[in-house]
């Protein structure tokens, strides 16, 4: 087995699938989905090839011209990263380019979330929704899961009819179920002849462009939407008050994508369409082509929840165009997503904001690196990741050490010539999956003698944080860290100097204080300015964090409704971690082990195996 990617069984000696055309047939009641595949090679061929699978049940695989069966078989035991190797047969025929597979997945597929009825806003309908990144695609069709093997595919949705669908592709049509299309007649466990049942619609997609399967992804409930511009759409579960306040928050979605076309090039995807998911979504947002997911939780009020939209957005280029081969090359993804989506707000909300989103990304850059002190290979932006989970070692490292490098590259060359590479290389690997040594060979070969004024290797192979970068520098910046600064003897800001101030600026504050201080300053902090009770959870949440590490009892009553309320990881990280780590917190572990067995059903099965992480590492 020559292998493509260490959390994949992809074999570099076969062929890829270049599509998949799947029928699912949702089944809500038992949260699981069956479905019938039939996958596409990009040549003929005979012999073994290798998919990935997590969690599914293989039914049969047959050749889709005689439905005749073809040998597989499982591997006896799962890998606890990579899931269990599904292993086909081909038959020796020089025009047999393509299989079918029949499979069902488990209530315990690590892509999915079923919510019941109680876990929703309106609390009438379930719901049910993907996060495939990093390599979570596997647990719900089986598939070559690398960013290497990029497909096309069409999907035929079987569901409930007061439900509706949405996907990361251009959506056909919304019609009754056809009697045996999509090969749904082969659908196990009779759920073949539900198919046509009068209380089922399908609703039909296509995604006729190539992307790697962790940008695979679905949400089927109660939704509802408004329009917000031209090419954009805000969904959401139609519950009173959260359409209208999410589409006022992401209104101004369509001058960024101009900004972004002027930056970057053509808009490829047609359509930027967001929607809003439960609380429970693990992530801020998830870059799925055409379909953006978000977190509720950037509902702020004041449009600042539209900063992560820019970096969504920003993937639109660096990321779903142009693709990391794997994710020892995640730098490449969001490094220069990191530095696409400040040049973006910097163009739409001014100079002073992008400064803002720099200097907290280098405080979260020196966090990271102090937290990987005794892994250095996880601060390296090209990394060794054999036998590592990217879920465990998810971290700012490859989004601000890489966007540090690309900053670093602008200064050195100017902008406007940074710009034009920019889009060159865009234009060069769109819709390519690229490792580290081709970016830096392109850059050399069109920033001639680059290699000569910043030192490449130092930036891409080596830990820590190279010497030549640095902090941002404006008067606001500048301002923040200095009122931070005098936190730490003792001098709490006025309210005159705070009066302007919006969330970011209040995170950039929380970042530059000390890890712990004394319980009456964090009481003393919180009386004058409510940082406890913020809309904004990044505020919220960091100051949450200084709390707990304070030993300041007084809010861990917020810590447990915050941690019951929201599912998402920037926010359980810190806050379990901060509660667990240490010695001579026995109060704290105890809290912390009881919010999570009362919480964790509310969580996807990506933030738990993250909690569950974290408990394992420090309890």
């Amino acid at each position: 087995m020559a292998p493509l990617d260490p959390h994949s069984f992809t074999d570099l000696t076969h062929p890829l699938t270049t599509h998949a055309a799947l029928s699912l047939y949702f089944d809500l009641p038992s949260a699981t989905i069956h479905g019938a595949a039939l996958f596409t090679l990009s040549s003929p061929h005979s012999g073994p090839l290798s998919l990935d699978t997590r969690a599914l049940s293989i039914h049969q695989i047959l050749s889709p011209s005689t439905l005749s069966p073809l040998p597989f078989s499982l591997s006896p035991s799962p890998d606890p990263i990579k899931g269990t190797l599904l292993s086909l047969s081909l038959p020796n025929d020089k025009t047999l380019s393509s299989f079918l597979i029949t499979f069902s997945t488990s209530p315990s597929s690590s892509a999915l979330q079923w919510l019941s009825p109680p876990q929703t806003f309106n609390k009438k309908h379930p719901f049910v929704y993907t996060q495939c990144q990093s390599i979570h695609a596997r647990s719900i069709f089986p598939c070559q899961d690398t960013p290497a093997a990029r497909i096309r595919y069409s999907a035929l949705l079987n569901i409930p009819r007061e439900l509706s669908a949405v996907m990361s592709a251009r959506h056909v049509d919304r019609r009754l179920p056809v009697s045996g299309e999509g090969y749904s007649n082969l659908l196990p466990n009779g759920f073949n002849s539900l198919w046509c049942s009068e209380t089922r619609v399908v609703e039909e997609f296509d995604m006729n462009q190539p992307i790697p399967p962790y940008l695979f992804a679905f949400a089927v409930g109660e939704l509802g939407f408004r329009e917000v511009g031209p090419r954009t759409r805000v969904y959401s579960e139609a519950a009173e008050g959260v359409l209208e306040a999410a589409a006022k928050e992401f209104a101004g979605t369509e001058e960024m994508i101009k900004q972004g076309e002027k930056l970057f090039g053509d808009y490829e995807w047609e359509r930027f369409d967001l929607l809003v998911l439960p609380p429970s979504f693990p992530y801020g947002g998830m870059e799925n082509p055409r379909m953006v997911f978000l977190t509720p939780t950037l509902i702020k009020g004041d449009a600042s929840g539209a900063q992560v939209v820019a970096h969504e957005l920003a993937h639109s280029w660096t990321g779903n165009l142009i693709t990391n081969k794997n994710n020892e090359h995640f730098w490449l993804n969001e490094g220069f997503t990191t530095y696409a989506e400040r040049r973006i707000v910097e163009a739409v909300q001014g100079e002073d904001r992008a400064v803002l989103s720099i200097g907290i990304g280098w405080r979260g850059l020196n966090k990271d690196i102090e937290r990987f002190k005794d892994n250095l290979e996880l601060t390296k932006l090209k990394t060794n990741q054999e036998g590592v989970d990217p879920d465990d070692v998810y971290s700012r490292v490859p989004y601000e050490k890489g966007f540090q490098f690309l900053w670093h590259i602008e200064h050195q060359i100017g902008r406007s010539a940074f710009d034009e590479f920019i889009k060159k290389y865009i234009a060069t690997f769109k819709f390519k999956s690229i490792d580290t040594e081709t970016y830096l060979d392109f850059l050399k070969a069109n920033v001639p003698g680059i290699e000569k004024e910043i030192d490449l290797v130092l930036w891409t192979e080596e830990a820590g944080i190279p010497p030549d970068a640095y902090e941002p520098i404006s008067n606001l910046y500048t301002k923040i860290v200095s009122l931070a600064n005098e936190f730490k003897l003792g001098k709490m800001p006025r309210e005159d100097e705070v009066a302007d101030w919006q969330g970011r600026e209040w995170e950039l504050y929380l970042e530059n204080l000390p890890k712990v201080v004394e319980a009456s300053q964090v009481i003393e902090l919180d009386a004058r300015y409510r940082l406890s009770e913020s809309k904004d959870y990044d505020v919220k949440v960091g100051f949450l964090q200084l709390a707990i590490l304070s030993k300041c009892r007084d809010f861990y009553g917020e810590v447990e409704k915050t941690l019951k309320e929201v599912g998402r990881m920037k926010y359980l990280r810190p806050l379990y971690t901060a509660l667990v780590q240490g010695s001579g917190k026995e109060e704290q572990k105890i809290l912390a082990k009881r919010i999570f067995a009362e919480a964790r059903d509310s969580y996807h099965p990506i933030a738990q195996g993250v909690v569950e992480s974290i408990f394992a590492k420090h309890l």
